[in-house]
């Protein structure tokens, strides 16, 4: 929320300003308060929504993207493909690999150098043959060709020569005095009544722009600069004023109601604490609390401590029920198969329950004679 202060007036503010200041910033008060408040409320709202709704729901969804999208590629890739590539690259050294190895190191390369051994052998040959035969005949030909050329050089200079002289005399000395005695003075004559006809366009041109921009200054450029200083220049001057002022007016009328929201939800945050949580406090404090003291220690408690009492008699009377069906058993054994031998050792160390020794004898005192 911004609480600084707007800048101090400007002393040499005009009277338009002042009279125009006031009900701007009214005007703009009673639109702007409305819209600050419910943008104070849209805030509060959209972060409680963000807090307890957006960002749950996000992260629900990221998680629900990962264990959909992400572990199942994950899981296929860590204990599907990667075994896989592993059983099919153990596969293709063995099946291709090594069987290519083997062909290469006994098959392919016994071939390869017993084929570059012929072909060096033959190439051998061939530059024997060149060596011996086709270097000489080549030189003879040489020879030939190159008397054929000179022969053939010189005819082509004699008849060069000839049509040369020809195309000098019968073509480029015709051909330079038609320049020098026809053309060159038509064209001098074209070029001055070119050079006439340019500058009368030019004074015709230069005669008729000057006219143009007058009439264009006179219907167009005098209308407009008067219009401009005596109407648009006032206008735009009134127009910067109050947009300049209606600017102030919305962020004054910005600033205070960011302290009207700020006081009315301070209002309803008061009225709410006062109105739900102090009777919801007083309640539990009052009426809640010392009713569970009285619930706990009349109800709860004797509950308990009786269900523990009741769990001590059950406890109780199940050992109880373990020793009589023990002795129950071994009444019954002793009865069918008689008393046997570890039973009739006596225990040197403690006495059986219920029974009590006397001093310095081993036997007890309801069997000593």
């Amino acid at each position: 929320m911004d609480m600084e202060k707007p800048p101090s007036p400007d002393p040499a503010e005009g009277c338009l300003t002042v009279a125009i200041r006031m009900p701007v910033r009214i005007v703009v008060l009673v639109l702007v308060v409305p819209v600050r408040i419910a943008w104070e409320a849209l805030v509060a709202g959209g972060r409680f929504l963000h807090r307890a709704v957006l960002r749950p729901a996000g992260r629900a969804l990221l998680w629900a993207a990962w264990a959909l999208l992400v572990w199942p590629w994950v899981t296929l890739w860590r204990y599907a493909l990667v075994p896989l590539g592993a059983g099919f690259a153990w596969l293709g050294r063995v099946l291709v690999a090594v069987p290519a190895e083997w062909v290469y190191r006994t098959v392919l390369r016994p071939l390869g150098r017993g084929a570059a051994r012929v072909l060096r052998d033959i190439g051998a040959g061939l530059g024997w043959v060149s060596a011996r035969l086709l270097a000489p005949v080549g030189h003879v030909l040489a020879l030939l060709f190159k008397g054929i050329g000179y022969v053939l050089v010189a005819v082509g200079g004699g008849a060069y020569a000839v049509v040369a002289w020809l195309g000098r005399y019968l073509v480029a000395v015709p051909a330079r005095w038609l320049h020098r005695s026809v053309l060159t003075p038509v064209g001098h004559g074209i070029a001055r009544l070119a050079r006439g006809l340019a500058g009368l366009v030019f004074v015709a041109a230069t005669g008729c722009a000057a006219g143009l921009l007058w009439l264009l200054r006179v219907l167009l450029v005098v209308p407009a600069t008067a219009l401009w200083r005596w109407v648009l220049a006032p206008v735009g001057r009134v127009l910067v004023v109050v947009g300049r002022e209606i600017g102030a007016a919305f962020g004054h009328a910005w600033r205070v109601a960011g302290y009207v929201s700020l006081a009315v939800g301070r209002f309803l945050g008061t009225l709410f604490r006062w109105i739900f949580l102090e009777p919801g406090r007083w309640v539990y404090r009052t009426v809640l609390t010392p009713v569970g003291h009285i619930v706990r220690d009349t109800v709860l408690r004797p509950a308990a401590e009786a269900a523990r009492s009741v769990g001590r008699a059950a406890r109780q009377m199940l050992a109880v029920a373990r020793e009589t069906a023990r002795q129950t058993r071994a009444d019954l054994r002793r009865a069918l198969f008689g008393e046997s031998r570890s039973s009739r050792r006596i225990s040197l160390r403690e006495p059986m329950a219920g029974e009590t020794r006397t001093l310095g004898s081993r036997t007890t005192a309801l069997t000593k004679d």
